[in-house]
């Protein structure tokens, strides 16, 4: 059996990805390089901080999943609107799973936190609220092993691959 690979991720950059009124989409591309991206609706990182699941609208993500479905390619940029501090993650192995019914209560909890930051920055919350729009049964997760990180924050440091302390 090979080793579990080493997380690329820490606790400080799950909290980040976690956190409710994160902005973020989800990328892929097909065996012919076409893009795919799509605006994603929560994110959980596993315990051991070697996973990450995605949450999307199947209906929106339609093109997306099948990319993943074909090459298993995905990145995933975070961002925290009010300073721009971003993260990109990328993975190879991505695969799609049904949402749970807690899957689908973190969506609606990463939605709302959206809509309040924005709103804050002052945003209307009903446009927010529309572009987030997604029927519970509509929503699907990405799982995948995320392979790369790099700091996407406007700056000097922006495409540079992340270090994580041990």
């Amino acid at each position: 059996m090979a080793p579990a690979p080493s997380p690329i991720l820490d606790a400080e950059l799950a909290a980040f990805m976690q956190q409710p009124g994160i902005s973020f989409t989800v990328g892929s591309c097909g065996a012919d390089k076409r893009p795919s991206v799509v605006r994603a609706l929560g994110c959980k990182v596993s315990d051991d901080l070697t996973e990450v699941t995605v949450l999307l609208s199947r209906v929106q993500g339609a093109p997306l999943l099948a990319h993943v479905a074909e090459t298993g390619r995905i990145a995933a940029v975070f961002t925290w609107p009010a300073t721009h501090r971003a993260l990109q993650l990328k993975g190879r192995d991505a695969r799609q799973e049904p949402a749970s019914t807690d899957d689908v209560a973190l969506a609606g909890r990463f939605r709302d936190g959206f809509v309040a930051h924005l709103g804050a920055l002052g945003y209307s919350q009903a446009l927010i609220r529309t572009v987030l729009a997604c029927p519970d049964g509509d929503i699907v997760a990405l799982r995948f092993t995320p392979l790369e990180a790099y700091s996407q924050t406007p700056g000097p440091n922006a495409g540079q691959a992340l270090q994580v302390a041990r």
